[in-house]
């Protein structure tokens, strides 16, 4: 009977893991397109827009086969829900700015020291005890993203800055996610998402709003919202399946989603420092994952 119950754990443990590189695969879509849109002159705030209009209106949609009222808006903690869409909706605008003037593997790798603000976050805003383990390997992580970003080399652009602070805004909204948790459900959190993120967006977007000029650029910029909803239900599923903890080292897939993007579509291929942060931040992260793990 126990090595039924540990295959059918282990069973759900890879479905998890398949479910977050896919939702990676379906992330990396969305940075990848809104380049090449912002390439062609369309403005971020647009781009922006457009992903989480499209967002809310699939949300929308699912919550109306199921008998859409006043009760799906209803939740505990309002407020802390409204910020975490704003911290979401920040986090895309400062990506999808510093994502016309960097290449896409500089972007992923900045964005993934996220983990590393989460761990570094989570003593003040959580209370959780972070000890001089996980300190070391978070100022490790930082020193990958020095390495990354050059600040006093010739290779420094002001975007990188953009691309940090899209980390730490994603940061705090991951961290009001767990927060909220046993809180509020997955949908009503997607929907707060696509509403704030719709109406702050929204006059922004109509002030500098330009048409694509083919049916092909018109796909690509109404698949931004798709690709966005689907990437946060597969990776809300792939934590319903396995430990968040067991998944952390398959989310640098993203990294390496982006770096064959970024060669295919643009012929860009990161420089050696790059390369080299990127393994530094990797690292960094996998220690305290493996922290995580112990703890546990």
């Amino acid at each position: 009977m126990r090595r039924f119950h540990s295959d059918g754990e282990g069973n759900l443990a890879v479905l998890g893991i398949g479910l977050i590189l896919a939702a990676n695969f379906l992330f990396s879509f969305i940075d990848t397109g809104s380049k090449w849109l912002a390439l062609l002159g369309l403005p971020a705030l647009q781009l922006a827009f457009v992903r989480y209009l499209g967002h809310l209106a699939i949300s929308v949609g699912l919550a109306g086969t199921s008998g859409l009222s006043a009760d799906t808006l209803r939740c505990q903690d309002p407020f802390l829900v409204l910020l975490r869409a704003v911290f979401l909706t920040a986090s895309t605008v400062l990506n999808f700015v510093a994502l016309r003037h960097l290449p896409l593997s500089v972007t992923s790798t900045i964005l993934f020291s996220a983990p590393l603000l989460i761990c570094a976050l989570s003593w003040p805003l959580l209370r959780e005890r972070v000890g001089m383990f996980r300190w070391s390997a978070i100022i490790l992580g930082f020193c990958g993203v020095i390495i990354v970003i050059r600040p006093l080399g010739e290779s420094f652009h002001w975007a990188m800055l953009l691309s940090l602070g899209a980390a730490f805004m994603f940061a705090l909204y991951s961290i009001l996610t767990r927060k909220l948790a046993n809180r509020v459900s997955t949908d009503t959190q997607q929907m707060y998402a696509g509403l704030v993120g719709t109406i702050i967006l929204a006059p922004f977007a109509l002030l500098q709003w330009q048409n694509p000029t083919n049916s092909f650029q018109w796909l690509v910029l109404c698949s931004l919202g798709f690709f966005g909803w689907a990437g946060h239900q597969l990776l809300t599923n792939a934590l319903r399946h396995a430990p968040a903890n067991l998944l952390m080292p398959f989310g640098y897939s993203f990294i390496i989603y982006l770096t064959i993007w970024s060669y295919v579509v643009f012929d860009t291929l990161p420089d050696f420092w790059t390369v080299i942060g990127a393994l530094v931040i990797v690292v960094a992260g996998l220690i305290i994952w493996a922290r995580e793990l112990q703890r546990g």
